[in-house]
């Protein structure tokens, strides 16, 4: 029997609602913006792989704390990621996160209280529905730090959006307002702040009192097309993303944010 308990995680809490639904909330501590660190990157991946087993609920919310859903990558984190070593564990560690995402049953229902940036994004679009505050945004910067966009975001985003919408945004990195969210597809509803948490509970607990084996199993139907995506672009954009890692254009970018300056991309 498989049950995730509260006191397994430093970077996550656990609550379990009435309904069947388990309500997981990112919390990174003294960190408002929840940004991935090592630890919480390692938490992420542990969740995703323990959802799989989980016997006791029947439908997942996943949410964040404070200001964000998730800020993406911490800046402070990347300088350790010049290492080789440590650089594979974080593919290998990555790649299964987002494959144990996919293979989760349950239905993820996701409330986006805050902004998803990098990774949080990814988590988000990879999930099932989305609920997005009406303050939040979405967006996939990795370019904006001299990386390729490498952790699911090359995938996902085009399938939602198509190839040529979807390059805009992961070439820029600008970020999608709630609204432009909503009306592209990226998002299933956009509600007031104030309300995020009881619309996506009410549809979590819906989820919830719906027939298990068909709910599960239409999801994972579905997502044998986002598999297909990530099958075709996932390793590739990963391959690049570590070779950008190692670029002088990432290096001036983490300097550039030390200095509060515009970085000077030299294409090297």
């Amino acid at each position: 029997m498989g049950r995730i308990e509260n006191d397994d995680y430093t970077n996550l809490q656990i609550e379990r609602c009435e309904g069947e639904v388990l309500r997981i909330t990112l919390d990174r501590p003294g960190d408002p913006l929840n940004a991935v660190n090592g630890e919480l990157h390692e938490e992420l991946a542990r969740l995703f792989r323990e959802l799989r087993q989980e016997d006791d609920a029947r439908c997942v919310l996943l949410t964040g704390s404070d200001q964000s859903f998730s800020a993406g990558g911490d800046f402070n984190w990347f300088p350790e990621l010049q290492d080789n070593e440590a650089l594979e564990h974080l593919r290998r560690d990555a790649k299964q996160l987002i494959w144990d995402l996919l293979d989760v049953e349950l239905p993820i229902v996701v409330a986006l209280n805050g902004h998803a940036i990098g990774l949080g994004a990814s988590i988000a679009l990879l999930s099932d529905v989305i609920f997005m505050a009406d303050t939040a945004t979405l967006a996939d910067p990795h370019v904006r730090v001299g990386i390729v966009a490498g952790d699911g975001g090359a995938a996902i985003w085009p399938l939602v959006l198509g190839p040529a919408r979807a390059k805009e945004f992961l070439m820029t990195g600008d970020p999608v307002r709630a609204e432009d969210a909503h009306r592209m597809g990226l998002v299933n509803h956009v509600v007031p702040i104030d309300e995020l948490g009881s619309a996506a509970l009410d549809f979590a607990r819906r989820l919830a009192q719906g027939a298990p084996l068909a709910i599960r199993y239409t999801k994972q139907a579905v997502n044998k097309l986002v598999k297909d995506a990530l099958n075709t672009t996932y390793d590739f954009s990963t391959a690049l993303e570590i070779v950008t890692f190692h670029s002088e254009d990432h290096r001036e970018a983490l300097t550039a944010l030390a200095e509060k300056r515009p970085p000077r991309f030299k294409g090297r």
